[in-house]
């Protein structure tokens, strides 16, 4: 399973990829740690602001945006 992380686009690309990144990884330590999902069955990918499923424009657009996704291989 990839576990894809997501910003707004709120700051610089490359902070966001690294922080989408991060946070992809950080779903990715606590389904190991916490529910014994073994490690090899997932991968953390960040995508920052380049895949939105709201607006931008206002906070609830944005809170919509940094989010963690699930995508099946």
């Amino acid at each position: 399973v990839y576990v894809v992380g997501h910003t707004d686009m709120v700051g610089k690309l490359d902070h966001n990829m690294d922080l989408s990144a991060r946070r992809a990884q950080a779903v990715v330590d606590a389904l190991v740690a916490k529910h014994g999902v073994a490690a090899a069955r997932l991968a953390a990918k960040g995508v920052g602001p380049l895949c939105p499923v709201g607006t931008n424009a206002n906070e609830d657009g944005r809170k919509l945006n940094r989010r963690v996704e699930l995508v099946a291989m």
